[in-house]
């Protein structure tokens, strides 16, 4: 060891412009495959593994958007499809999302899965669920234009009654 210092002295090297350039070089090498991969890539496969890394299933149409952003109306009545609250707020987030023409509203409703939870003239789960989708439609509807608003209802029941989500449609040619 020289002087005061308890590191060894750094044993001479590259230059540091050297080692930069390399670094640079690399850089370019990778972005050159980048650009001839994107060539041969399979826009729907790779749209698919998006969409299964977010959890949506991997059986969806190319053409269905994938959500982005989502809001939901809890706590209605056992057996009910009147919305618990006033729809407000809700209006307002879907209000703000469809100012971008670009995006749509999904409206997706279920029931919680329990005896009691089903549509009192029927007894059906799925009857009810689709009036819930439709009662949160009817509140947006001053909102979102008719074209843009999915309505749906889930396969299976969920704690969440009614999901309403909104997603990147992109624009329409």
């Amino acid at each position: 060891m020289t002087g005061s210092s308890e590191f060894p002295d750094t044993p001479a090297g590259r230059p540091l412009w050297l080692v930069t350039l390399a670094d640079l070089a690399l850089l370019l090498v990778g972005f050159f495959v980048l650009m001839q991969a994107n060539q041969s890539l399979d826009r729907t496969a790779l749209a698919d593994g998006i969409r299964a890394g977010f959890g949506a299933p991997a059986a969806v149409a190319a053409s269905d958007p994938l959500p982005v952003a989502s809001a939901g109306v809890f706590d209605f009545a056992r057996g009910s499809a009147a919305l618990p609250a006033s729809a407000g707020s809700l209006r307002a987030w879907a209000r703000e999302a469809v100012s971008d023409p670009r995006v749509s509203v999904r409206v997706t409703a279920s029931v919680d899965g329990t005896a009691g939870d089903v549509d009192r003239d029927t007894g059906s789960a799925a009857v009810l669920a689709a009036d819930r989708a439709r009662a949160v439609a009817v509140a947006l509807a001053p909102d979102v234009p008719g074209h843009r608003l999915l309505l749906e209802t889930a396969d299976r029941p969920s704690r969440r009654q009614v999901v309403v989500t909104t997603a990147f449609t992109g624009e329409k040619k």
